[in-house]
């Protein structure tokens, strides 16, 4: 397990090396593969004193091999074969460099999430599927095509931070489904890029990802049904990411660069401040929700919790005022719309808008979840 801890890591590195010696995209990262199904196959029995230098001759021999049986690439036979020594700080920038290609602009968020788990993650195909819930073929389809896509890309073009940044933040909110835990795998990931970086926002989304993490062990019972935030036990959450996370944080906000993620963050950091859900300072949360509107240009998400958050500082009937602002089909309007309701007393109502939302949930879980209150209310109603 070590091994494969070891092999996950070092891929981006190794990957980036055959880049710059002139590989395009989608043959360094074949080879890369190749190369890694010999170290799973012959580590265990002989594991090489320098694991990176020996990932990286083999898999620059596995592409050598491959451009010599391709008569359209017998050219690149004269690359240079010896690795230069590389300057300081090389695999770092060669890194960071391959999250930009991942996340390139031709890509769709999907396929750039896909192909980040791959080459920067070094997940297997199957594994990325299997995470996803599709078939193999299909995930190894996707990924084709979006190295194809970049692998015109020259490796030394700046990369937009902000892109990587979502992608990395698609992973997160992936969760958890199948053999690969990927809300812990973008944590790893974004570790990374924050400390590569040394930017606010990567700082930023790093630390609301702690904090959401943090709450993960009371998020679901044993069932799998969700529990919502207000009725979680809160002992269940990590105190130690939560202190990671408020630190990472408050390092973010003291350089005074305020992003969206930092603001994220500052409402998931009151939210665990609250020692009971009676506690939470709704206030606070509504003023940093302002902040998350303006800085992303009046997101109709970031409006849409602002309300619910405004129904727990002012009222139930000013959240309602606030979400009628909004449009009706942007999704979980109706959810929220059925909370707000039955806290301001109307049950008939609220139970309808569950029911609704219900049938428009696209995740099992949330279904359920919203099922069940539509049910409690409709019980309560007939007793």
């Amino acid at each position: 397990m070590a091994d494969e801890a070891l092999l996950r890591t070092l891929t981006p590195t190794v990957i980036a090396v055959l880049v710059r010696r002139g590989a395009d995209f989608a043959a360094a990262e074949d080879a890369v593969q190749e190369a890694l199904i010999e170290a799973v196959r012959g580590w265990p029995r002989d594991r090489p004193r320098d694991p990176h230098g020996w990932l990286i001759t083999v898999a620059w021999r596995k592409f050598l091999d491959a451009a010599r049986a391709d008569a359209a690439r017998r050219q690149r036979e004269d690359l240079v074969v010896a690795d230069p020594a590389p300057e300081p700080g090389a695999a770092v920038d060669d890194t960071l460099q391959l999250y930009f290609l991942c996340a390139h602009p031709s890509l769709s968020p999907a396929s750039a999430v896909a192909l980040t788990l791959r080459a920067v993650g070094g997940l297997s195909t199957r594994q990325i599927a299997q995470a996803y819930l599709v078939p193999e073929a299909t995930m190894a389809q996707r990924i084709s095509r979006a190295k194809r896509a970049v692998s015109g890309v020259r490796f030394d073009q700046p990369g937009d931070l902000a892109t990587v940044l979502r992608v990395l933040y698609l992973v997160f909110n992936e969760g958890y489904s199948g053999p690969v835990d990927l809300a812990a795998e973008a944590i790893r990931l974004t570790r990374q890029v924050a400390a590569a970086t040394k930017d606010e926002e990567a700082a930023g989304l790093l630390a609301l990802m702690l904090l959401h993490h943090a709450r993960r062990p009371a998020r679901t019972r044993p069932d799998g049904s969700l529990v919502p935030l207000t009725e979680q036990d809160r002992g269940r959450w990590d105190t130690g990411l939560i202190a990671e996370g408020v630190d990472v944080l408050q390092a973010a906000l003291a350089r005074d660069r305020l992003g969206e993620f930092q603001a994220q963050a500052a409402i998931a950091a009151l939210h665990a401040d609250a020692r009971t859900a009676g506690e939470t300072d709704w206030v606070q949360i509504v003023e940093w929700y302002d902040e998350l509107v303006r800085l992303t240009g009046g997101s109709p998400v970031a409006r849409l919790n602002r309300a619910v958050a405004v129904g727990q500082a002012d009222g139930p009937r000013a959240g309602l005022a606030a979400l009628a602002d909004l449009d009706p089909a942007l999704p979980r309007h109706t959810a929220a719309a059925a909370y707000l309701h039955e806290q301001a007393g109307d049950p008939v109502r609220a139970a309808r808008l569950y029911a609704e939302a219900a049938r428009a949930a696209s995740n099992l879980a949330e279904r359920d979840h919203l099922t069940r209150q539509a049910a409690r209310l409709n019980a309560h109603l007939r007793g």
